[in-house]
């Protein structure tokens, strides 16, 4: 495979995802199904509002960025960070929908919210494992201290949880400074809009009672 060819595969898993997110629509009635969703979720939308964005801005431009080894190398620093926050605000999301008309303790919110969180960074340990910058335990670490602060029980509308991603495809997107700022409110609303679809595939998925059950097979009794 010539080099360029190499790099053009490179960016072909948002096509892969979207494939595979077409012939996944059964139930979602496991904490598998649930980490599943999550994981391969936050993969397409960060990849999509990022694809989305340097097209969007690199307009004629954008088909020489797979020549250009130092925007390659950005890129790839700037999807693994828009995939974790994305992975953060999904898992949140998840875990309260799965869980809510349930009688269930902060402690089962947070053990399947983390659960989502590690199986996407383990679904994506090999691309995290080549970006220096990157560290997968200071991003546990950053979940944990999210999760300290969620309210499991708020009456607010979901799509306030969706509060990591927005920033982070503003911070890591690989664009000059200058014209980011003339950008940010429609790059955060980019992101903010491409969650609606998911949540309603989630909504219209999810088997909540099954999940619960599921979930307590993992958990030591008395917890």
């Amino acid at each position: 495979m010539n080099p360029l060819l190499k790099k053009v595969v490179a960016f072909l898993p948002e096509l892969v995802a979207r494939l595979t997110i077409r012939r996944d629509s059964g139930p979602i009635d496991s904490v598998d199904g649930v980490c599943s969703f999550v994981s391969t979720r936050a993969a397409f939308i960060a990849q999509k509002s990022l694809y989305g964005y340097l097209k969007a801005r690199m307009g004629t431009r954008y088909p020489s960025m797979f020549e250009d080894d130092v925007l390659i190398a950005s890129i790839d620093i700037a999807k693994i960070n828009i995939y974790v926050a994305c992975l953060s605000d999904l898992s949140v999301y998840a875990a309260i929908r799965s869980l809510q008309a349930e009688a269930v303790d902060d402690k089962v919110y947070c053990d399947l919210a983390l659960r989502c969180l590690k199986r996407g960074l383990a679904d994506n340990a090999e691309q995290a494992r080549n970006i220096e910058a990157f560290s997968v335990s200071d991003s546990l670490a950053d979940f944990e201290k999210r999760l300290a602060f969620v309210d499991w029980y708020s009456d607010l509308p979901v799509r306030h949880l969706f509060t990591a991603s927005p920033a982070a495809l503003y911070k890591w997107a690989p664009i000059a400074p200058n014209l980011k700022r003339e950008d940010k409110e429609i790059v955060e609303n980019s992101i903010k809009f491409a969650w609606r679809d998911v949540r309603a595939q989630f909504e219209k998925r999810i088997d909540s009672s099954r999940v619960a059950g599921d979930l307590s097979s993992f958990r030591p009794s008395g917890n």
